[in-house]
């Protein structure tokens, strides 16, 4: 299936078109923030990004940056066919426990080697997530954690009909 004709880019945007496939993970020197439960779960100014065609940004923490005492091992694993096998996470607040809403690479693959134990966060489930002081909208759909802000432009993988961009 053919995908969509890419959204209009604004003056600073990057249009998750232009983004490669393969994936790729670069530095980057956002501030990122995650709140919940009135607790900032992450700050940090380290973190990597990966960018793959129509897909928002994912954000992957340093474990450095994430609160002491959050993180609980959750059950399962997944593959990517680029980073390799995935471990998942539940973040715990107080008697607030969010289920698998993060995932890391212990042993990720060559290419992705800058990702290893770095946490990512599904956006959703969160009492808010920023990039750079802007509140991020989760990307569509239950399996992808891409975050969307204002400096992205789509359409973005997940809408109803995208299962094959």
């Amino acid at each position: 299936m053919r995908h969509p004709e890419p959204d209009p880019v604004e003056p600073g945007q990057e249009s998750v078109w232009d983004f490669p496939r393969p994936a790729i993970a670069e530095p980057t020197d956002a501030h990122i923030v995650i709140e919940h439960g009135g607790r900032v779960i992450v700050d940090t100014r380290n973190a990597v990004r990966v960018l793959e065609t129509s897909h928002p940004p994912n954000y992957y923490i340093p474990p450095a940056d994430i609160a002491d005492g959050v993180l609980r091992r959750a059950g399962g694993t997944s593959f990517c066919e680029w980073k390799g096998a995935a471990k998942y996470w539940d973040v715990v607040v107080d008697d607030d426990v969010l289920e698998r809403v993060g995932w890391s690479y212990p042993s990720p693959t060559a290419s992705f080697a800058i990702l290893t134990n770095f946490v990512a966060f599904y956006a959703a489930p969160f009492d808010r997530c920023r990039v750079d002081g802007e509140d991020v909208k989760p990307q569509p759909g239950e399996f992808y954690g891409g975050w969307i802000t204002s400096k992205v432009a789509g359409p973005f993988k997940g809408v109803p009909g995208s299962r094959f961009w």
